[in-house]
């Protein structure tokens, strides 16, 4: 198989994994400590993730002090497909966190009623991801960048 061969394949197992799911876990590091937390996610693109945090969360305080996050997207069984990867979050304003808000509903209708209580937009940008398919042999995973 050659390099861009397996690069598609990478890209695709990463497509559909995004696709396929509607939360992941954020982890973060501020004042308070580290923190790992679960949150609906919709995916702008593959190398960005949109979110959105409650205004007074833990997690929201942690990225406004310290933007570098961690996230993995996974069914929680190691022997699924899952994506891990470091990223960067900002918390965004006016027409982006509608739009934020917009993609949010459209992936995860249920998340609906959380948009009516004080919440913020997150966008969180993802350079690299690892692709991990250990079923299929990828172990360690592939590494898929922007």
């Amino acid at each position: 198989m050659t390099t861009a061969e397996q690069r598609t394949d990478v890209e695709a197992l990463l497509r559909r994994t995004l696709a396929a799911h509607k939360s992941m876990f954020l982890a973060t590091a501020g004042s308070d400590g580290s923190w790992v937390g679960g949150v609906y996610f919709a995916e702008n693109g593959l190398h960005t993730l949109e979110l959105v945090l409650e205004e007074r969360g833990r997690t929201l305080k942690a990225i406004r002090e310290n933007p570098e996050v961690a996230l993995v997207v996974s069914t929680g069984s190691p022997m699924e497909p899952f994506l891990q990867a470091r990223g960067t979050a900002e918390v965004v304003d006016g027409a982006e966190d509608e739009a934020v808000r917009q993609r949010l509903v459209a992936k995860v209708p249920e998340v609906g009623p959380f948009l009516a209580t004080p919440i913020r937009a997150v966008k969180v940008s993802v350079p690299t991801w690892r692709v991990t398919d250990i079923a299929n042999g990828w172990l360690p995973g592939k590494d898929f960048s922007a």
